[in-house]
């Protein structure tokens, strides 16, 4: 995996198991309920969706509530460790 930051083993682990505590929290069960994409706004069996840190683990984001967001598979999968003014740029340049 590339990082960009200094970030250690443990505090990726310690925010990969905060990322699975929101997974299974009512909060999470909420969020997907609707089943919509936050990037692509397409429609989604809920249980289909993916968490996916907005600001990446690997570029210094967190696990938190503000910055997990619902995205279907392909969605996360293109976005991969980018930050969000670089998937925009990614998406207009698909675009063109």
């Amino acid at each position: 995996m590339e990082s960009w930051l200094d970030i250690s083993e443990e505090q990726l682990r310690r925010e990969r198991q905060k990322a699975r505590d929101l997974r299974r929290s009512q909060w999470w069960k909420n969020r997907i309920a609707t089943g919509l994409c936050h990037y692509c706004n397409k429609q989604f069996p809920p249980a289909s969706l993916t968490l996916d840190h907005v600001l990446p683990l690997v570029r210094g984001g967190h696990s938190t509530r503000g910055n997990c967001v619902a995205a279907c598979k392909e969605c996360n999968t293109r976005k991969r460790d980018m930050l969000p003014t670089e998937w925009a740029e990614h998406l207009n340049a698909l675009k063109s």
